[in-house]
Formats: C-alpha cells, structure tokens, sequence
C-alpha cells in the first residue's frame, strides 16, 4: 500500500463536461487531464493520482451562461464545486496525505481551486499538511505554450480560445479517436509538445512550493 511505503502526495485532477464545437468531445479535458496527472505523477516519483473529477463550473444553468449555452455542457455552481474539492481534500487528509494538489485542466475550474487551497491552506496552518492549486499548468504564458508557438511560426495561434489548435492538438495527442475533425493546423504531433509543457511546468510548481518549505 502507497501509504504504508511513505506516499503523501495526491494529486486531485479535475476536467470538465463541456462543448468543444463540432469537432471536439464534451469529455476533452477528463481525457487530458488524466493524462498529465498521471505524467505528473510519474515525474515527482511520490504521488498517486485521485479519479478525475468530471463535473466542474461551466456557466450558470438557468438561464444559460458561459458554455451552459450549447448543448452537450454540464454545469456545477462554484460553491458546490468548492465543497466537492473541500472534501475530497479533507478525505486525504484523514487518510494521512499530506500534499493535496489540484490539477485543473479548464478554465472554469482555476479560481476554485484556489480559493480551496487557500481556505485549507488557513485552517491547516501549523500542521504538516498543506494544499496547492497548480496555477502555471494551465496558464499557456506560465506554462510555455504560448511563449513555444511564437517561436515556431504559430504566433497567430498563440491566442486564448476554445476548442483551437492547443485543445484539438492536445485531445488528439492522448485521445485521436474522440476528434472528427480539426482546426487548421492542428496535430497529434503538436499536442505531445502542448503537454509536455503543462506537465513540465506543475512539475517546476510543486518542486518551488516543496522547496519553500524546506528552507
């Protein structure tokens, strides 16, 4: 058993159901996002990996906001994503995790994130646990994403979006099957860089954060 063997770290990756235009999965960011925390994983060398969690702020339901505006989008309320992320958090905790990171891979999920670290962060002071939303994985300006497709011929892409050449070329690196078609320029090929960048860069996080509390 992991905790038996001293693993302490968690990794709670969230994604989302939501409409990704008519070539694109609703799923996209649960295959994603089970992908890189997986790499993640593997790259600290001593964490495990949490389900995903699938259901994530979309937009207001009624009436309709955000993506809750197309069909094919599932939507929680932030307070009730907030108190999902709570929980589970707080079920590692009593597990005896002791680093719980969430891993976001939409951008409705960051803000939450967060505001979650930063409550547990609060009420967990003095104790050896501690909480961390992976901010730069998501962020293609922290991540390198951006600052990579500027310096390969890609400026014009390098733009936020949805459903654009970034997500097409990332679902398509870890799913192919779940995309019918493509926006231009978009491929398998480009889509491993894309997320190698994002795991490079909640790699360097939590090595920063780790690093932090050991001086």
């Amino acid at each position: 058993m992991a905790l038996q063997r001293g693993v302490r770290t968690i990794i709670v990756p969230t994604g989302g159901i939501e409409q990704g235009g008519p070539h694109l999965i609703t799923a996209k960011h649960n295959h994603i996002v089970r992908h890189t925390a997986a790499a993640v994983a593997q790259g600290l060398g001593d964490a495990l990996v949490a389900p995903v969690v699938v259901y994530v702020p979309q937009g207001q339901i009624e009436p309709p906001q955000g993506h809750m505006k197309f069909p094919g989008t599932v939507s929680l309320p932030e307070p009730v994503f907030k108190a999902v992320l709570e929980n589970i958090a707080r079920s590692f905790k009593a597990h005896g995790f002791t680093e719980i990171l969430f891993l976001g891979d939409s951008g409705g999920n960051q803000r939450s994130q967060n505001a979650v670290a930063d409550k547990l962060n609060q009420e967990w002071a003095g104790t050896n646990t501690r909480a961390l939303h992976l901010s730069d994985y998501y962020d293609p300006e922290a991540n390198g994403q951006f600052a990579w497709m500027r310096q390969n011929g890609l400026s014009t892409a390098a733009i936020p979006g949805h459903g654009d050449l970034r997500d097409t070329s990332e679902l398509m690196a870890v799913y192919p099957n779940g995309v019918r078609g493509q926006p231009h320029g978009a491929s398998a090929t480009l889509g491993r860089i894309f997320l190698d960048l994002k795991i490079t860069a909640a790699l360097s996080q939590v090595r920063r954060w780790r690093a932090g509390f050991k001086n």
